[in-house]
């Protein structure tokens, strides 16, 4: 079955010293990666943190609790947009069978709205 993972820049980055990161390292999204079998798409997003793909105003104290717990980048529209199309993508590639989206992205030929510290396919 494939797979796709998504990952944050800052997910191993605490937010504040009461708190462990996140997405600390051993537990994150490189090791999810590394479990998965082919085909994988592997994407991590630079400066935006491990909570940034949900709304910008997140109600309640679970809501609240993202802006304080995770380290943030300065705006999580981008994140949202970036995996939204990565996630249509990817259901292109692999349910109707046109993957020109998704090699698209990988090889930046389109302009992704986060900057990507590295992809990986297997």
């Amino acid at each position: 079955m494939p797979a796709m993972v998504i990952g944050s820049g800052l997910g191993d980055v605490k937010r504040n010293p009461l708190f462990p990161p996140c997405a600390p390292k051993t537990v994150n999204h490189e090791d999810f990666f590394n479990e998965c079998n082919k085909p994988a798409w592997y994407f991590v997003a630079k400066d935006y943190g491990h909570v940034d793909m949900l709304d910008d105003d997140t109600n309640g104290i679970i809501g609240k609790a993202t802006y304080c717990l995770c380290k943030n980048g300065e705006s999580r529209k981008p994140m949202r947009t970036f995996v939204g199309g990565l996630v249509v993508a990817f259901l292109k590639a692999y349910m109707q069978g046109d993957n020109r989206d998704l090699l698209a992205i990988k090889d930046k030929h389109l302009r992704a709205p986060v900057e990507l510290k590295f992809d990986y396919f297997v």
